[in-house]
């Protein structure tokens, strides 16, 4: 992870030391669980728990010359306890440790994640109230459509991150799991009673089943939650500089004092953390495909998923947060035009109205087929005139055979085309509550 996106939260999580402060954990418990059972002597499990530590730099040492993480740190944790170390990793296998640590750091690493999207989604919401009324262009296509409010838009993005939320606690949930079921999962030297206790000591809950590991479809399911909320931070972040284009010019990011845009064009306020949030956007959805390809292992466990996991894990919870920092920062000082939005509502005269006119006409007696065929008659003339389009329709003989004057004007009424959009917020809002 390149260190401009690395947060402190996700170093305190994923680092070196908070590893092996994890394993040293798990494996204390483990002894103390089995002295508690009988098994091994209280006096050398409280002994293991008095004298274990470890020293980082001591454990990477030992690993270069053993070529093996976890072997390096028991020994590196014997040296520090002495005799009673023969009591430590006593029917284990290195992955009771290593997925059991996982799915602790994971669980930490998703409360953080679920901290700073609640975070988003207050600012969201709240950007949302303040423009619910604010009119402005709906386009499809990149074309004008109909009438939308600002805050709509943003009420849609807000919704789709709280569905983001479930997905990534869920996810979460799933992989808050450990095992010590040893080598090929058959608890052959450990009681499932042991797992179950030491999970519980350390806020996990015990997989119903395992192999040497704990099958990867749970870490794919987070990766594939954190992916997705990605995904939708960056149709936020697509929407704002497509709103941010100089043609358009609706919305912009905020500019801090003495921020340049351009070596070269003073003039420029580029969108950059926007495109930022796209890019990195792009980076989770291979992490999360490359989670998948960690599914299929050998039989009950081969190693070819290890070395990927130490880097998309740690790298794709840095870049999460930090891309719900960042939209959380663009959100809250999002400058918005509610001038220049209406002016480019107005800006095709009219031709935003073409349903309704359709729709009364249809109500009017008229086939949809000749309504169709008479409207779009009408906007034509407005794209090759300079009128509008309620004047082109006015002026229509069929229309005006059909619908009144006053009938004809109602079509043009944008708060009845916007009416039902404050129970739209009420509804979404609602179902919060609930």
């Amino acid at each position: 992870m390149i260190d401009r996106y690395a947060t402190p939260e996700m170093t305190a999580i994923w680092s070196d030391a908070a590893r092996l402060r994890h394993w040293q954990e798990i494996e204390i418990t483990v002894c103390e669980v089995r002295a508690d059972r009988g098994e091994i002597p209280r006096e050398a499990a409280r002994a293991i728990r008095e004298r274990a530590t470890f020293e980082t730099a001591r454990v990477l040492e030992i690993e270069r010359s053993v070529q093996h993480d976890v072997i390096a740190f028991l020994t590196n944790l014997a040296e520090h306890i002495g005799p009673d170390s023969r009591f430590v990793h006593q029917g284990m296998t290195s992955s009771d440790v290593l997925d059991t640590a996982f799915g602790l750091q994971i669980k930490a690493a998703g409360a953080v994640l679920q901290s700073a999207l609640a975070d988003l989604l207050r600012a969201v919401q709240l950007r949302a109230i303040e423009h619910q009324g604010t009119v402005m262009i709906g386009r499809s296509h990149g074309i004008h459509a109909e009438p939308i409010t600002f805050g709509l838009k943003l009420l849609v993005y807000y919704e789709a991150l709280r569905r983001g939320a479930r997905r990534l606690a869920a996810g979460t949930a799933e992989c808050s799991f450990g095992k010590i079921s040893g080598a090929v999962g058959t608890h052959a030297h450990l009681d499932l009673a042991i797992e179950a206790e030491v999970c519980r000591r350390l806020g996990l809950q015990p997989a119903p089943v395992s192999t040497q590991i704990l099958q990867r479809d749970r870490h794919a399911g987070f990766l594939a939650a954190v992916a997705l909320v990605g995904a939708t931070l960056e149709q936020m972040a697509v929407e704002i500089r497509n709103l941010q284009r100089t043609d358009v010019h609706e919305v912009e990011e905020p500019f801090g004092k003495g921020q340049k845009g351009s070596s070269a064009m003073p003039h420029k306020k580029n969108p950059i953390t926007a495109e930022k949030i796209s890019g990195l956007a792009r980076l989770l959805r291979g992490y999360a495909h490359t989670a998948m390809e960690n599914v299929a292992l050998w039989h009950e466990r081969d190693i070819s998923h290890s070395s990927v996991e130490r880097i998309i894990f740690p790298d794709a919870c840095h870049t999460l947060h930090h891309m719900l920092l960042k939209m959380r920062w663009l959100i809250s000082g999002l400058v918005v035009f509610p001038d220049r939005m209406r002016a480019n509502l107005d800006k095709v005269r009219g031709m935003v109205f073409s349903q309704p006119v359709l729709l009364a006409l249809t109500e009017a007696g008229v086939s949809r087929e000749d309504a169709y065929a008479w409207v779009q008659r009408c906007a034509l003339r407005v794209w090759d005139e300079d009128i509008t389009l309620y004047d082109a329709l006015r002026a229509d003989p069929d229309v005006k055979a059909r619908l009144e004057a006053a009938t004809l004007a109602r079509c043009f009424d944008l708060a009845h085309q916007l009416r039902h959009v404050p129970q739209l917020f009420a509804r979404v809002l609602e179902e919060e509550r609930d």
